[in-house]
């Protein structure tokens, strides 16, 4: 116990300095956080042979809870942009950027995938039209759709950014994270029939992806109406609000993680992400000052995000990039092809919605993280059809490496080009001149 105190306070360490040192070559804070803990991880044993990292696995797993904690905290955040009336006015446009944007992921990565021989147990040599190849590029197609909200939101923070493209962002992550969620339902199973034919009741495996989701908003939506119900009765006190909307946070990741458990013989994966965003939607349209509760857990959580992105660079293995060529292959066709399919896909979407020049031009670039979701797709990848688990794993997490390090940067030219640096302060500054 001591000694894993130590390495948290440890991580600390080296993610401020980490983000300390991006500042200093005008990169987001994150990036710094990502890149230090690569030091920390095992990819350092490329340097120091045998040398497993100061973070080791059973580390990892021992302090998931703080990267679960992190998370949550991020989706309660991302629900305070669910709000109703906004939704009215402009839930059009959110949701005709994220059917592009999805739509041309998935699209892209498939079509690009379909032609590359894969390696065996998959197929030997060139088979495209092979069971095997199909399967296979349904899987990665599927789980090219969810972008990772952590990133981005952090580097919206840090850099106090708001205008037309930032109030898009989190919008359109929130729902093509939901997207993710039933598309990888549908194309696993359709995959799972086509390699192992009888694996399981088709009707289950079409209802499975709606119970996910729709369970996961049903319990957000529960406790999110409790802390509204609690919120009211409670005087107007920051510290109250902190404490009883973080009691909410946890419970509503312990409930989803405790159900996940339970219906583990399933595969039933409700997500802590969905549950917690819905929690933030109640409190953003039952409360007549929500931002008050926001601003409350948010002065809470910069340790946690810190902790959070450098444990995230601890996990990564650079060593996964000494595997072979066609693997190689495959995982850069994949990374290059879920991006431009993104970029592509919410620029059409954005045109189609009519929005400003500026929010088609730049609104792809902050869809490219790629992390939580698509490691908790992975897990059932790996129970339900562990033959492709080894090379889709890889090329998953060669993707990750790539897009969680770079896509801080790209987020933060995203709202740099767009003029929203320093919005927040523009705004609150006029609103000081009009008092």
């Amino acid at each position: 116990m001591e000694l894993l105190i130590f390495k948290v306070a440890i991580i600390l360490v080296v993610g401020f300095i980490g983000g300390k040192l991006a500042e200093k070559f005008n990169l987001p804070s994150v990036s710094g956080y990502l890149i230090l803990g690569l030091l920390l991880g095992p990819s350092m044993g490329l340097i120091f042979k045998g040398f497993e990292g100061v973070v080791t696995t059973r580390d990892q797993n021992t302090l998931k809870f703080i990267s679960e904690m992190a998370l949550s905290f991020i989706a309660f955040s991302i629900g305070s942009e669910f709000n109703l009336k906004k939704l009215r006015s402009q839930g059009k446009t959110f949701t005709t950027i994220a059917n592009y944007e999805v739509l041309f992921a998935v699209l892209f990565v498939f079509v690009a995938l379909f032609f590359i021989p894969k390696p065996a147990p998959i197929m030997q040599g060139y088979e495209p039209f092979s069971k095997g190849n199909l399967a296979f590029g349904l899987v990665l197609a599927a789980m090219s759709a969810a972008t990772a909200p952590a990133a981005t939101l952090i580097v919206m923070r840090e850099y106090r950014a708001y205008g037309p493209v930032t109030k898009t962002i989190l919008p359109v992550v929130a729902m093509d994270d939901i997207y993710g969620i039933i598309i990888f339902g549908f194309f696993f199973s359709f995959a799972q029939t086509l390699v192992a034919p009888g694996s399981g009741s088709l009707a289950f495996s079409i209802a499975k992806p709606f119970i996910e989701v729709f369970g996961s908003l049903l319990i957000g939506g529960v406790i999110g109406y409790v802390l509204v119900f609690v919120v009211k009765k409670l005087k107007r006190s920051m510290d109250d609000y902190q404490v009883v909307s973080i009691i909410s946070i946890l419970l509503t990741t312990g409930i989803v993680l405790l159900i996940n458990k339970s219906f583990s013989s399933y595969n039933i994966g409700m997500s802590t992400l969905l549950a917690n965003m819905m929690v933030g939607g109640m409190v953003a349209n039952l409360l007549d000052k929500p931002d008050d509760t926001f601003q409350s857990v948010n002065n809470f959580t910069t340790p946690f995000y810190v902790l959070f992105f450098t444990l995230a660079g601890a996990s990564l293995d650079l060593a996964i990039l000494k595997n072979g060529i066609i693997i190689s292959i495959l995982a850069l066709v994949y990374i290059l092809a879920r991006g431009f399919g993104k970029y592509t896909g919410a620029y059409i979407g954005a045109t189609v919605a009519k929005t400003e020049p500026k929010v088609r031009k730049y609104i792809g670039f902050a869809l490219l993280p790629q992390g939580g979701v698509s490691l908790g797709l992975l897990v059932i990848v790996s129970t339900q059809l562990s033959s492709f688990y080894p090379l889709i794993s890889t090329i998953i997490m060669l993707s990750i490496l790539v897009y969680e390090t770079t896509g801080p940067i790209f987020a933060k030219f995203a709202i740099s080009r767009a003029g929203e640096i320093n919005g927040l302060d523009r705004i609150e500054n006029l609103s000081a001149l009009e008092d």
